[in-house]
């Protein structure tokens, strides 16, 4: 659920309207009757041993090799027939 409310009126109650956004409420502030911004809380930013973890994972599949799929040069052959002409 969202929660409209006038740019005038969130002056006011701009701590609660924000601690609100961060607890992942569509907080919309309207101009003149018309949607105008959105509060949205940032996301939290990684720790440095999370990011290394995330690393660590990019490095570890990287290095894996992925299997040899089939092949792209006979792929279309089922659609033409043996002159080469649409089957």
């Amino acid at each position: 659920m969202s929660l409209k409310i006038r740019i005038s009126d969130a002056k006011a109650q701009l701590t609660e309207l924000v601690r609100r956004a961060e607890a992942g409420e569509d907080v919309i502030l309207t101009r003149f009757g018309k949607d105008a911004v959105r509060l949205v809380a940032v996301p939290a930013r990684p720790t440095m041993s999370e990011r290394r973890a995330i690393l660590d994972r990019i490095r570890l599949a990287a290095r894996t090799r992925p299997s040899p799929g089939p092949s792209a040069e006979r792929s279309q052959d089922f659609l033409y027939d043996k002159d080469g002409l649409r089957a």
